[in-house]
């Protein structure tokens, strides 16, 4: 097994649980696991890149054009991450239009369900069920429980069956 993730957004979008709720499954199949975060001004916006390795690889930093996956939760950085997919890789792009990969608007169904943050789930959420990314509904939720506040466990639920029964 190996897959190389990159997930893209601004700051306050949730990129940092993604990355972690990931590595966590990848952690708990005793697959390795590497991680790496890019900040720049996330405080104030800014974008914030990370990138997730599953399987055996020996350094966390995804060259260009060897992503399988990329998860955009700000449709505005594609332009900058866009040259990380493979020519095969896969985008699940939170956006309501539908120029190229898989495009959902996660910003609107996580609006719906009372918190913009959990649009970051509703894209894993896209992903499993689009088998775009290693990890299975079960895997996700065990993972969500463990590291999800407490109070927001059952919303980050709702957000990520959400993203798996969206059409």
């Amino acid at each position: 097994m190996k897959q190389q993730i990159i997930v893209s957004g601004i700051g306050g979008q949730g990129v940092l649980l993604l990355t972690r709720v990931i590595a966590q499954v990848a952690v708990d199949r005793g697959i390795p696991v590497l991680t790496s975060e890019t900040h720049g001004m996330a405080q104030r916006g800014g974008t914030v890149l990370s990138t997730i390795k599953v399987g055996d690889f020996s350094g966390p930093l995804i060259r260009s054009g060897q992503a399988d996956l990329g998860l955009l939760l700000w449709e505005a950085n594609l332009p900058v991450h866009n040259s990380l997919l493979k020519e095969d890789g896969c985008w699940v792009i939170n956006s309501a239009n539908s120029d190229s990969g898989i495009r959902i608007d996660a910003a609107d169904i996580a609006r719906q369900l009372g918190n913009a943050v959990l649009l970051n789930l509703v894209l894993l959420g896209v992903a499993v069920r689009e088998q775009a990314i290693f990890c299975t509904a079960v895997d996700c939720e065990k993972a969500i429980r463990l590291l999800a506040p407490q109070k927001f466990v059952e919303q980050n639920l709702t957000a990520f069956r959400r993203g798996q029964a969206t059409p």
